[in-house]
């Protein structure tokens, strides 16, 4: 199982580059409530219905786990070194779950992969 940041769900949605590799991966992967809601949010600020787009995902198997309490630990020890590498909030809820979860992560963002967490970092792009 891998866990999917909000890029990679994005670019297999909009078919970006690197979406095909993405598509290997969505038999076996989960993603946070956090970062599906990131995913919702672009449709809405683009205009187009969110509702469609939770119903294809839901249909695609994806595990969404909700972020809860026993995640914020993982996260808010990542505030120090994400402020070094840039890294949202959203983005340090994808890699504080895969370390909970001990799974790697699957990102378009190539930084990640600099930030030394002793956890895979799958870049599609």
């Amino acid at each position: 199982m891998i866990v999917l940041d909000a890029s990679a769900l994005l670019a297999f949605m909009f078919k970006e580059t690197g979406h095909e590799i993405v598509a290997g991966y969505l038999d076996d992967c989960c993603i946070s409530s956090v970062n599906l809601l990131e995913v919702a949010s672009r449709f809405s600020r683009d205009g187009l219905p969110v509702a469609p787009v939770l119903q294809l995902i839901s249909s695609l198997g994806i595990a969404i786990i909700p972020f809860e309490e026993t995640h914020i630990l993982p996260v808010a020890m990542l505030a120090t070194v994400g402020k070094e590498y840039g890294l949202s909030q959203a983005d340090r809820i994808c890699l504080g779950l895969g370390l909970f979860l001990d799974l790697p992560v699957l990102t378009a963002d190539k930084v990640w992969q600099d930030v030394g967490l002793g956890m895979e970092v799958v870049v599609f792009r």
